[in-house]
């Protein structure tokens, strides 16, 4: 029997990577994260394993760990760790939705709101306990909880509720406790407000751009929606400079814009909304048709190209700011710069491979019943369903028990299974370290958990944008800018 002689790699070999042409350059990604772009014949030089040791190319190349032989594991672990942290933390995003009830009539509501007098979509207080305590069993040392609707505030015995009892269950397990509401702000008065700021609850509303685009996005029957909510943001953001100017720093306000058929006739207006009254950024989010919004598709939707386009004229407005000494953001840009450049996890969870439900972040439903998400309950079903906070009034069932039945139970594995980029369609996709797959969408759009392949619209945006987001970075100017938003804190 002849000898085997072991395995000799080139030591000029590459390391596997994935590539994509982006202008006259290559853009090679590894598994790590790493990226580089090379020209044509750099490209072909290092395919073949005919770079020189003593060449540039050769040390740019070694430094992000394309070639095997010298690769630094250790380098490789840690920035994998560091690029899904979620994955070894437990769920830190929890999700309260203390009410069903809105007074608003959204044109994109994804919650499939009801009605101020409707019955039956409030959270009870029992309820909320038991939704701290599973909450608090998280091993997670970063808990934030976050109150969604509805509209929140429409139950607010329930919010108090929940900001009262987790302080005070904080003080004994001593985590880092941040809480936010998300709020319409048409029932906040200056008691709630005051409570809100004495008990360090962070503010985020919907501002979609001037009165003629908010007023038909978030109508508001009797009422003008656009007056309501500036008339707020004027307050909080007097408030929050006066607080500033005394050392006393509170959670700014933040915003957010849905992007609806409506809005695409106006990126800069809308982002000189957000100038004028002194946001840091803007977050310009694609529509999500879940919900009533499913409903409306055909009045409020848009095809992937006319969101890009309108996506790209706001991107590009905004870095034009900055050059001309504005500091301000597209918060979707800074979180996807955040995952090409600084191998972080921005706790974002369409850019999650896996996407986190249940070990990232969970949701408690206002009838207690636990999804994996946000979007997850928004389906009309159970599909997302992987608990009932009802069961802790079982004898035998403590809130530890349960919480590890939920993390690993089975529709748990599948949720996460179907949710990671590996071995799919998006395997060689040279954004893979970058991306994420929402396994709610492909339910909602195909019937099916698992990935539709290279070909669906979620794949069609997100490539488009790291495209975009790649070419702006060959450009000195705009990546000086794009640096200086990985800053802000």
């Amino acid at each position: 029997m002849p000898s085997i002689k072991p395995l000799k790699l080139d030591p000029d070999s590459p390391n596997f990577f994935r590539f994509k042409k982006i202008g006259k350059e290559y853009l090679i990604t590894s598994d790590a994260g790493s990226h580089l772009f090379l020209s044509p014949e750099d490209f072909s030089k290092f395919v073949q394993g005919k770079v020189r040791e003593d060449s540039a190319l050769y040390s740019r190349l070694k430094e992000k760990g394309f070639f095997k032989n010298d690769l630094d594991l250790t380098k490789e672990i840690a920035q994998y760790q560091k690029r899904s942290a979620s994955l070894f933390q437990g769920p830190s995003l929890h999700i309260v939705v203390t009410t069903l009830r809105c007074n608003y009539k959204c044109v994109y509501c994804q919650a499939s709101s009801r009605s101020m007098t409707a019955k039956g979509y409030d959270m009870n207080l029992k309820t909320a306990k038991r939704a701290v305590d599973m909450i608090f069993e998280s091993p997670s040392h970063v808990i934030t909880i976050e109150f969604q609707g509805g509209e929140p505030m429409m139950n607010w015995p329930a919010v108090k509720y929940i900001v009262e009892y987790s302080r005070e269950k904080n003080k004994k397990i001593r985590k880092i406790l941040l809480i936010s509401l998300v709020t319409n702000l048409s029932v906040m008065d200056d008691e709630k407000f005051d409570f809100l700021i004495n008990n360090r609850v962070s503010i985020c509303t919907s501002l979609d751009g001037p009165e003629k685009v908010h007023n038909v996005n978030r109508p508001f029957p009797g009422e003008n929606s656009y007056k309501l909510t500036s008339d707020w943001i004027k307050k909080i953001k007097k408030i929050e400079k006066e607080k500033k100017e005394s050392g006393k720093d509170i959670y700014h306000l933040s915003a957010l814009v849905t992007v609806s058929k409506k809005s695409l006739e106006y990126p800069k207006e809308i982002v000189d909304e957000y100038l004028k009254w002194g946001f840091e950024g803007v977050h310009l989010r694609p529509l999500s048709y879940l919900g009533a919004a499913g409903a409306a598709k055909d009045y409020i939707g848009y095809s992937v190209e006319d969101f890009l386009e309108f996506w790209k004229k706001s991107l590009d407005y905004i870095i034009d700011i900055n050059l001309e000494g504005k500091k301000f953001y597209e918060r979707g840009s800074r979180i996807m710069l955040q995952r090409i450049l600084q191998d972080i996890d921005p706790g974002f969870t369409e850019l999650r491979s896996p996407c986190g439900a249940v070990t990232g972040q969970i949701l408690y439903n206002y009838d207690g019943k636990i999804y994996s998400c946000d979007e997850g309950r928004m389906c009309g079903d159970d599909t997302f369903a992987v608990g009932d906070l009802a069961d802790l009034s079982k004898k035998s069932m403590t809130t530890a028990k349960y919480y590890q039945k939920i993390v690993n139970s089975q529709k748990t594995k599948t949720l996460l299974a179907c949710s990671t980029l590996d071995n799919t369609q998006c395997d060689h996709c040279v954004y893979k370290p970058y991306c994420g797959i929402c396994p709610v969408m492909n339910y909602m759009i195909y019937g099916n958990l698992f990935p539709a392949g290279p070909s669906n619209d979620w794949c069609k945006l997100h490539a488009a944008m790291f495209d975009y987001l790649f070419q702006k970075l060959k450009n000195k100017k705009a990546a000086e800018v794009f640096n200086k938003w990985l800053n802000i804190k």
